[in-house]
């Protein structure tokens, strides 16, 4: 609004013209009446009636009248500046009158001058300059004048400013207006997108009564109704793991019955249904595991604990499992990194994500793991690396896999014995610490997965969650 507004004003400072008077100009007949009669006086009087006859033109009329001969000399005796020679020059006989205002060096507004070319009966020639007293409304000056710009630019400044402070207070009110409560709903959209689902618009926001309200009213509605979804889909799993756990156990005693009744020729058949049975024993139990972590940590035991000695307990356990499958797991580097929070719950997590990496690496490989501290904005952070020789994971589904139940290839899962629900219950393990975790491929191969948490740890969302509903 300023710049259109300075653009405005300054465009109409250059579109101004050179000012000519009209020809009805009342001026010029007064000026030719003025210029004859000092003429005449002159020639009949001499120099002592015309300086009278200008002395009583000046009291009586407020103008001001020089006149000269062909030479430009004042015909009174007086000397002549410079700047009525010039005005003097311009006249002619095509060109036997003009009206101007000069530029004059004092501040205030400026007088016109009349300029007359007179020819006398005896033939010689004369010229009138008459200055007329200033307008009562001084016209703007003449574009290329000498500070013509400038002047318009104050003028501009003394008028326009006020309503430049003016409407630019008002617009920047408005701006803000509308711009605040914008932020603050995205701010809580991020937030329920990062799985706080007891994440609502502030109620100062819902008072107002414009469409910015509605809006938050609506996602408000919105966030109820996705909570309570998932809220429902927790206890769902929940209970259909509870129920489940009854069934496995008497198909666990009626499969050992069988297999010591049982004859050679059915003993493969139900050595296939003790592994199936006991894959969805592991994965009933990791669904258990997902809702408790989703569902409350208040009877959880925190502590401040050393992430070195937790992490090289889980190294030496995972190890000792791949070797049995022609792969290793190596701790490449540790650092001591303590953090509060739960060593059980933060141990399974880093658990899963390293028996992930076992499961997908390639044979006679090594998963390669290392702990490390970095800073984050002046907080110091651990750093876990857990590296495997796999085939990756696709560059688009590399957030999907931190999702339950997620699978990148049905057969490869199958053949690695992953359920799509170790990463899930890890990334929520560690969210719950306050840390995340994030997944990439690495240059030459395979899955680097980088999982970060904070020296302080534990955050309580859940609690909240809890308070809030």
């Amino acid at each position: 609004m300023v710049l259109v507004n300075i653009a405005s004003f300054a465009t109409g400072i250059l579109a101004e013209r050179r000012f000519q008077p009209p020809r009805n100009n009342p001026l010029a007949p007064m000026t030719g009446l003025v210029a004859q009669t000092a003429v005449e006086t002159f020639e009949y009087g001499g120099a002592p009636a015309l300086s009278s006859y200008l002395s009583r033109l000046e009291s009586t009329a407020a103008v001001h009248a020089v006149l000269l001969n062909d030479r430009s000399e004042d015909l009174t005796g007086q000397p002549v500046g410079d700047d009525l020679k010039t005005l003097a020059a311009r006249v002619n006989t095509t060109t036997p009158f003009l009206f101007e205002f000069p530029e004059e060096p004092r501040v205030g507004p400026r007088s016109p001058h009349g300029i007359q070319l007179v020819h006398s009966p005896k033939g010689a020639n004369y010229i009138l300059i008459a200055r007329y007293p200033p307008p009562a409304r001084p016209l703007p000056p003449r574009l290329g004048e000498r500070g013509s710009l400038w002047f318009g630019l104050q003028v501009g400044a003394r008028t326009l400013l006020p309503l430049l402070v003016v409407g630019g207070l008002f617009c920047y009110l408005l701006a803000r207006s509308l711009a605040q409560p914008i932020e603050r709903l995205r701010n809580t959209a991020q937030e329920l997108s990062e799985g706080n689902f007891a994440a609502r618009v502030d109620p100062e926001f819902l008072k107002r009564r414009d469409e910015i309200g509605h809006l938050g009213r609506d996602f408000n509605l919105m966030a109820t109704q996705i909570d309570k979804l998932v809220e429902a889909q927790r206890r769902l799993l929940a209970d259909i793991s509870h129920e489940l756990r009854s069934p496995l156990a008497r198909q666990g005693v009626a499969l050992g019955i069988a297999k010591r009744r049982g004859n050679t020729e059915v003993m493969p058949s139900l050595d296939r249904i003790a592994r199936e049975a006991g894959r969805m024993n592991e994965m009933i139990g990791q669904l258990l595991d997902l809702s408790e972590v989703e569902s409350g940590t208040d009877g959880i035991a925190k502590s401040q604990f050393d992430l070195k000695g937790l992490l090289e307990t889980i190294i030496q356990d995972a190890d000792y499992e791949a070797r049995d499958n022609n792969r290793a797991v190596r701790l490449v580097a540790v650092e001591s990194c303590e953090t509060n929070g739960s060593p059980e719950l933060l141990g399974s997590a880093i658990e899963n994500v390293v028996r992930n990496a076992v499961r997908h690496t390639a044979a006679n490989t090594e998963v390669e793991v290392s702990l490390t501290s970095e800073a984050n904005n002046g907080e110091r952070r651990a750093l876990i690396i857990v590296r495997d020789h796999g085939v990756g994971v696709p560059d688009k589904a590399l957030n999907d896999i931190f999702r339950p139940f997620y699978r990148v290839d049905d057969a490869r899962d199958r053949k690695s014995g992953g359920t799509g629900l170790g990463l899930a219950i890890a990334t929520r393990a560690i969210q719950l610490h306050g840390g995340s975790i994030s997944a990439s491929n690495a240059t030459s191969g395979g899955l680097q997965v980088e999982i970060r948490i904070p020296r302080n740890g534990w955050t309580n969302n859940n609690a909240a969650h809890k308070d809030n509903k």
